[in-house]
């Protein structure tokens, strides 16, 4: 019974962290080991990092500063 509470609890988590934009690191380190093994992979804060310039930009206007 707990491992499936365990299980939903997991899922419902991701499912929240989705819901307001925040990419889950334990499935982007499986898909890198599983499909990408010869590429390094980024530490929780840089992938979180990414994600984040990838959805809102850098934050920078595009002008010279």
């Amino acid at each position: 019974m707990f491992n499936d509470l365990s299980t939903v609890g997991k899922y419902l988590g991701q499912a929240a962290k989705m819901l307001v934009g925040l990419p889950d690191y334990d499935t982007y380190v499986r898909h890198r080991r599983l499909l990408h093994p010869e590429l390094p992979i980024m530490t929780e804060v840089e992938f979180i990092r990414n994600r984040q310039e990838a959805r809102y930009g850098s934050g920078r206007s595009g002008g010279c500063c």
